[in-house]
Parts: structure tokens; C-alpha cells; sequence
């Protein structure tokens, strides 16, 4: 049977959703599957973008399908091209890049955009948003975010709906002071009535927040970038940053072109159908039954239903819209909503608990004996019953405390347990109760195996619980603890000693030779750049680098930004520089045009925006060394004025520093080092918040702190030990190194390390020297010293001539791992 041509126009989290229905409906042996999407990605989740922000997830956590995945399922997927035109009457369609291609079945997904308030002031004279003003809607926008936030100190969110609140918690969590404006008298006003929001209100501010109700944006101050706020009644707001969140639109604009019908959204029938022949719709971009939906649980449910009517000539099923619930997180406050936030007839019972002190909030609307509708802020363990009861209309008990309670004795296990098979559990990635207890029954019996295997639980988090509590019950209590969450890397099953002994004994120099000995020969790309770092860590000099398995940072010794550029941080040891290094440095940034020149955290300068092509004459120019701003190695060691020039200065940390860097610049490790040394107990240089830390303390000593962290993590260091002298310093600063590097898990930062071995067994590991260790560690990093060779050189000589010839994309760069 010749297959018809499917085309799905948008590979969001509809159109991505429905193309594994599709599949799942043995929809390949049916249809050649084309997809044509406007980001240059695989599918990834929006719902956890606000996660990204917030530092809690890195942007590759939250691809759902990478561009290997369409491969790998027989689907062609044009990615970052915009379908233009729809011709119906041919069946045809045409691409930005010139592709035309006809189709037998069209589904349109073209999802939503970001609606901005006519009134607010926003554009330059190209229109285009002024710098330091942003939307907050693709991963694009949310890597624009972090880095304009890390040159921000106040930023203003306008809008107070969920996503504007996630949009505030991922800006507090990267030290901004955060205002959220919003045009209603109470936050999240369309989903909570008053009291919910006045009490939601109330620990938004306790964690940080400040709020402005009833307020109505008119202006973004500033010519070409954000300076302030201005309001109606008069008021104004300063600011650097602003970020709009005031709602969404149905993207509607392609369809309309073609003569299909549009209200709000793209007019669709029970069977999804469009007004024209063989054209469907889905997603947020549909108007069902006079609603449109921004919750992600109607979208799986349109999946499904269009899925089985594309795959199955006799499907009657239809949609017939969605009760809307959904369980949110809202920075960390447990809160749910299901169907009416008020009253409609003057029979609808109403049900309410408040303890403002604890900021919990419970209210049921009762209509018929059933909820209608329900909000619960504060108390997650009433929820899973709740929801039982909404989606199955159930009759409900004639003591409706009982419904607002834990009952005595309950488990919480029997809530979620006792949920009929098509109950959503996971929201973000719609993954139903039945699903999980069928992986559970085919064997997927630890909570590893279950969550890869179903995706749930590995959004945000909040279904955890449930989804353990279901593993238990269905395999009859038959946990078992996956192997794999011990392994070094994902491809080679062993743990790092395992590994590291069989690398050893095999005489293994390469990674591709590792996965031929220990992996039967399947390569796996995730694991690529962990055991190439492992390997340098062995063998130093003799390992025989492979270059595709290196990150594109490390193939071209430069961090690559959001934009396809690049930036170049030249090393300043010890934050030290000349008169002369900064001539040349100003000469540089001329001569290429860099657009920001940039001071660092890390007490180096930055030159951003640099193209690939531009890479080794830059460097040439520069006659520096590398500053190791792109890899998993040692990073800076920032340090104070000290005794030379600081009057309350105790030791010269400034010597010491630019010490420790010539010593151990560019010294492979399983992630970042950053150091510090400061040269008093004041402790400007910052350094108890750094992976390894000096302090000069009185009598000309030096204490050394190891495990500090201070980004999304903070974390204070623990004190390793104290000593008399610089050289002793350095020792010990590099027996820890050696040691982490031997010993943590591949992307284990320091302050995980220290906390998982514990402070006391360092200190009897690399002070007492109880296993009789140090002697090899320290004879270990002597030779890692002595083999290290600055990674510009090969940038000036290529190692390859198309080393530098065109830049890969940074996003799907980070996807692979």
C-alpha cells in the first residue's frame, strides 16, 4: 500500500505530542510523516523553561525528542522553517527556505505568541524590542534572559498569571530584585478568586517578590534599552530588565491566509477537522466548541483523539473539550485548580478553609452533589483525591470536611492508588496512571527505569511522590534500585572504579576504543564527553583525543552563545593584568568589532560575539593564554589586593593566586573549578563560596575551604585545613583536585563531592593520609601539571581546516548530554 503524506505544520508540544500518538498507532506504516517547525530544534518542554531560568534545570534537560529521534522514527523534520503559504486547492504547502511539497493530510500546530499590550510602549524605531525587555516563550528567549539577567540588577515582570510568577522566580534566583506588575487586584486572578490570591500574595513576598496591583504598564523608559516603567495613574518604576508576560494569542495568521475559517483560534469540529478538506488543528492555536485552552492537558487529549481518527478509518472518536485541572507549582507553593473559581447559580454550595498563617487555602464550588470547581494552595496531599473526584463526577460524601482533610489513618499512598487508570499523574508530560502501572508491570520496577521510561516525573517534579507511591503498590512492594544511577557514563555499564580499572588493565586510549571493549561497540553520544575527560585524567599526554568527542566548546577553545557566536576569555592570572594586556585586549575588540566587552565574575574580561571563522586571528592578536572559560577543568582564581597593597590585609593573596593558576590552568576535572584567595577573614575574594578557597588568617597562616558554591546551589566551605606556608597551599589545593578528579562522578560539582564522602573522611584521606594515598595523588597531578599545553595553540595551527568553518547551533550542542 503506497503511504499518504502527512505534513504537521509546528513541532511544539502538540505537534510533537501527536506525531508519537501517531506512531503509537502504527501511523508509520500509514504515512510518510514530514514536520515543519520554526525553532532550529527537537521538541523540547516549555512548561519547564521557567525551570531554566531558575537555574534548576540546564536547557538540555528539557528536549523531549532531539533531532536524532525524528531520524531514528522515519520522520523528516524541517527544522527552523516557517511554512508561508497554504495552498489548499493543491493540497500544497510552501517553506521559507523555497521547499514546496503537496500533502494528503495537513494538521496544523502552530501553537500561540506572546500577546503585548497595545499601550506599552515597547519598540525602537525598527521596531524590535528595546534591550533589556523580553517574552518569555522559547528556549531562545530564556537563554536571552540568563544572560542579559547576569549584567541586571532590577528587573520588573508585567503580568502576574502563572508563567509571569515563574518567570519572577527564575530572576530572584539569579540575584535580581524582582517586581512583578500586574493589571488586576490579586496575582494569578484567572485561575484563584480574592482570598487565594490575597494569601498566594503573602508568600510571594515572604520569598522576595515585590508586588504592584492594579497597576496598568503605558511605558518601558529608555531609547535603546530598558530604563523604567511608567504607569497610568502616573507612577513610574526604575528597572533594567522587563520581562512581558501578559498572556497569549492564538497564532492564527496561516490559516487565515488560507481561506480557513478563524474566530479567536482556528475553528475546529469534534473530530479536530478545520472548514476546509483534510486539514486539521490542534493545540493552543484551536478554537473547540467557542473555548480555547493554555493548558498543556487538553493538548494530550487532542493528540490522542486526532491520532486515532488519522490512523483508523472507523475511529468515531471525538473530542468533546476538557474539564480543565491542573496541579502547578508556583516558586515552590503546592497549589491545584479545577473547573469554577466562583459560584454560577444560586444553589452551588461553597465550601472553604483558611489558615493564613500557614498559607493554606482549600475551597470547593458543589454543584448537583459534584465538585465543580475547586482550589486547594498549601496542602498537596488532599489533591490526588480531589482530582479523582472532578474528573469522575463523583457523587460526593455528605460530610465535605472530609474532603479537605487526611483522613485518619489514611495512607498517602491510597489516594493516587485508588485513581482509575486514565487519571493524568505527570501534567508535564501527560502521563497517565494506567501507563505507569503497565511499565511497572513490564518490568520497569525502579523509579530510574519508570520515569525514563514513561517521562514521569521528570518535569518539575511535584508528581514524584505519586509516582512512587504507584511503583510500590503495582510491583507488590518488588522495588528495585536501578544499577544504571551508578554507572560513570550512561553507554558503558560499569561504576567509575569499574571503569577505571578495566580502562587500566585494557590499556584503553581512546574513547572510541572504550566503547569497543566495554560497550560491545555501541557508541553512545551522551557519554562521549565524560570519558574522553576520564581518559585525560589517566593518561594525561598519551591519550589519543577524538575530537567528536568533544563538546563544540572544546573543538574550537571558545564558549558559544545563544546567537551562533562565540566569546574569547583570555587568561589574567590571579585577576592581574597590565597596562599593555589591556591595550591589546581594547585593540582586539576594535579591530573584530567585538559587540560587548564584558568584566567577568571570575575577574577576567570577555569579549563576546565573536564568529567562528574569526576564532584563531582573534587569538593570534591576543597573545594570551586560555582562560578556560568553556570546559570541565579549573577555571580562575580570583583574589583580593592582600598584604601588598590592602591595609587589613594577612597574606599576599594576590602571589598566592596567580601561583595557583600558572600551577593548575587548564587541569581536566569531572566539572568547573573556580578558586579564590583572599587575603584577610573580610574574605572579599569570596572565597569560602568557591570549589576550593585560601584565607589568610593571623600568624601568617592560610586556611583552605573546599566545597563552596555559589550559583544555583549556595553553599559555604568546609575548612580541610590550615597551613603554615604558600607551598604547602598549593599541595594540599592539589591533592583535593586529584583526588575529586579521580573519585567524583562524571558533572559532580565540589560541593556534592564533599558533602556525599563528608568533611572528616578528606580529612583523614589527604591530611592523615590513613589509605596511604597521597604520596600517588600528589605524583598523579605532578605529571597532569606537567603535561598540560595551552589549548590556543592548536586554534592558531587548526587541527582540521574545517575546525573553524562554520559554528554549530549552541542549543542542540547541549541537548546530546
Amino acid at each position: 500500500m503506497q503511504k499518504q503524506r502527512l505534513i504537521v505544520i509546528g513541532n511544539g508540544m502538540a505537534g510533537a505530542r501527536l506525531i508519537e500518538e501517531v506512531l503509537a498507532h502504527q501511523g508509520r506504516d500509514q504515512y510518510e510523516i514530514i514536520v515543519f517547525g520554526d525553532e532550529p530544534y527537537g521538541n523540547y518542554n516549555r512548561i519547564l523553561l521557567s525551570n531554566v531560568l531558575a537555574g534548576s534545570h540546564d536547557p538540555g534537560d528539557i528536549f523531549i525528542n532531539s533531532l536524532a529521534w525524528y531520524q531514528d522514527n522515519g520522520i523528516t523534520l524541517y527544522a527552523g522553517n516557517r511554512i508561508h503559504t497554504i495552498d489548499h486547492r493543491s493540497k500544497t504547502v510552501y517553506a521559507s527556505d523555497g521547499t514546496v511539497m503537496t500533502y494528503d493530510k495537513l494538521v496544523l500546530a502552530t501553537g500561540s505568541s506572546p500577546a503585548i499590550p497595545a499601550l506599552v510602549n515597547l519598540s525602537t524605531v525598527n521596531g524590535a524590542l528595546k534591550r533589556g525587555a523580553f517574552v518569555f516563550r522559547t528556549i531562545d528567549d530564556c537563554t536571552a534572559m540568563l544572560e542579559y539577567a547576569a549584567r541586571s540588577s532590577r528587573a520588573a515582570v508585567i503580568g502576574g498569571g502563572l508563567l509571569g510568577l515563574e518567570a519572577a522566580r527564575g530572576l530572584l534566583n539569579q540575584g535580581l530584585d524582582v517586581s512583578v506588575v500586574h493589571v488586576a487586584p490579586h496575582v494569578m486572578n484567572v485561575q484563584l478568586d480574592m482570598a487565594a490570591g490575597k494569601m498566594l500574595r503573602t508568600s510571594l513576598e515572604r520569598m522576595g517578590v515585590q508586588l504592584h496591583l492594579e497597576k496598568r504598564t503605558t511605558a518601558v523608559f529608555g531609547h535603546e534599552q530598558v530604563e523604567g516603567l511608567g504607569f497610568e495613574d502616573g507612577t513610574s518604576m526604575d528597572c533594567n530588565m522587563v520581562v512581558i508576560s501578559t498572556g497569549i494569542r492564538p497564532n492564527v495568521g496561516l490559516a487565515r491566509q488560507a481561506g480557513i475559517k478563524v474566530d479567536r483560534g482556528i475553528l475546529v469540529e469534534d473530530d479536530l477537522s478545520c472548514s476546509v478538506p483534510d486539514i486539521y488543528a490542534l493545540g493552543e492555536c484551536i478554537q473547540h466548541r467557542e473555548r480555547t485552552y493554555g493548558l498543556v492537558a487538553p493538548l494530550w487529549e487532542q493528540a490522542q483523539c486526532l491520532a486515532e481518527r488519522l490512523t483508523s478509518s472507523t475511529s468515531q472518536r471525538i473530542y468533546q473539550g476538557s474539564r480543565e485541572s491542573t496541579k502547578l507549582k508556583v516558586m515552590g507553593v503546592d497549589l491545584a485548580v479545577m473547573g469554577d473559581k466562583e459560584p454560577l447559580h444560586a444553589d452551588d454550595e461553597i465550601v472553604v478553609y483558611s489558615e493564613p498563617a500557614r498559607s493554606v487555602y482549600k475551597k470547593l464550588i458543589i454543584r448537583d452533589g459534584r465538585i465543580a470547581g475547586a482550589i486547594v494552595l498549601g496542602d498537596g496531599e488532599v489533591i490526588p483525591r480531589l482530582s479523582q473526584l472532578f474528573d469522575r463526577r463523583s457523587v460526593l460524601p455528605e460530610n465535605r470536611s472530609e474532603l479537605l482533610f487526611s483522613l485518619s489513618g489514611e495512607k498517602k499512598a491510597t489516594n493516587v492508588v485508588d485513581l482509575p487508570d486514565e487519571t493524568q499523574i505527570c501534567n508535564c508530560n501527560g502521563v497517565s496512571k494506567g501507563k505507569i502501572v503497565q511499565c511497572v508491570k513490564e518490568g520497569k520496577r525502579s523509579l530510574k527505569m519508570l520515569c525514563d521510561a514513561t517521562r514521569a516525573g521528570t518535569g518539575c517534579g511535584s508528581c514524584m511522590s505519586q509516582v512512587q507511591a504507584l511503583l510500590e503498590s503495582a510491583s507488590d512492594g518488588l522495588v528495585v534500585e536501578d544499577p544504571s544511577i551508578h554507572y560513570y557514563v550512561p553507554g558503558v555499564a560499569l561504576t567509575k572504579l569499574e571503569l577505571i580499572k578495566a580502562i587500566k588493565e585494557r590499556q584503553l586510549y581512546s574513547v572510541a576504543a572504550v566503547f569497543d571493549a566495554l560497550a560491545g561497540g555501541k557508541e553512545d553520544p551522551a557519554s562521549k564527553a565524560g570519558l574522553a575527560s576520564l581518559l585525560k585524567t589517566i593518561w594525561g599526554s598519551a591519550y589519543e583525543d577524538q575530537r567528536d568527542a568533544r563538546f563544540i566548546n572544546d573543538r574550537v577553545h571558545a564558549n558559544i552563545q545563544n546567537n551562533g557566536t562565540f566569546s574569547v576569555v583570555p587568561r589574567m592570572y590571579g585577576g592581574v593584568t597590565s597596562a599593555r594586556e589591556l591595550r591589546r585586549i581594547a585593540d582586539v575588540a576594535e579591530k573584530y568589532q567585538v559587540p560587548m566587552v564584558k568584566l567577568t565574575g571570575g575577574q577576567r574580561i570577555d569579549l563576546v560575539g565573536i564568529s567562528k571563522q574569526q576564532l584563531p586571528e582573534v587569538w593570534k592578536d591576543l597573545g594570551m593564554p586560555s582562560g578556560h572559560a568553556y570546559t570541565k577543568s579549573f577555571r580562575t582564581c580570583k583574589t583580593c589586593l592582600g598584604s601588598e597593597f590592602c591595609r587589613y590585609g594577612l597574606g599576599d593573596s594576590t602571589t598566592l593566586g596567580i601561583d595557583i593558576e600558572k600551577r593548575y590552568q587548564g587541569i581536566e576535572s569531572p566539572h568547573k573549578l573556580k578558586l579564590a584567595v583572599s587575603g584577610c577573614p573580610r574574605n572579599c575574594a569570596e572565597s569560602t563560596t568557591k570549589d576550593i578557597g585560601v584565607v589568610a588568617i593571623e600568624g601568617g597562616r592560610w586556611e583552605i575551604y573546599i566545597g563552596g558554591a555559589a550559583g544555583s546551589s549556595v553553599r559555604k566551605g568546609d575548612l580541610l585545613c590550615a597551613v603554615d606556608t604558600r607551598e604547602e597551599a598549593l599541595l594540599y589545593i592539589g591533592r583535593f583536585m586529584q583526588y575529586y578528579r579521580e573519585q567524583a562522578k562524571y558533572l559532580e560539582r565540589t560541593h556534592s563531592f564533599v558533602e556525599r564522602i563528608g568533611i572528616q573522611r578528606l580529612r583523614q584521606l589527604l591530611i592523615e593520609d590513613c589509605d596511604h594515598i597521597c604520596q600517588q595523588l600528589d605524583l598523579d597531578m605532578q605529571e597532569a601539571v606537567d603535561t598540560y599545553v595551552d589549548p590556543w595553540q592548536e586554534a592558531i595551527l587548526p587541527a582540521t581546516p574545517a575546525q573553524f568553518a562554520e559554528a554549530l547551533h549552541p542549543i542542540e550542542e547541549v541537548s546530546v548530554h
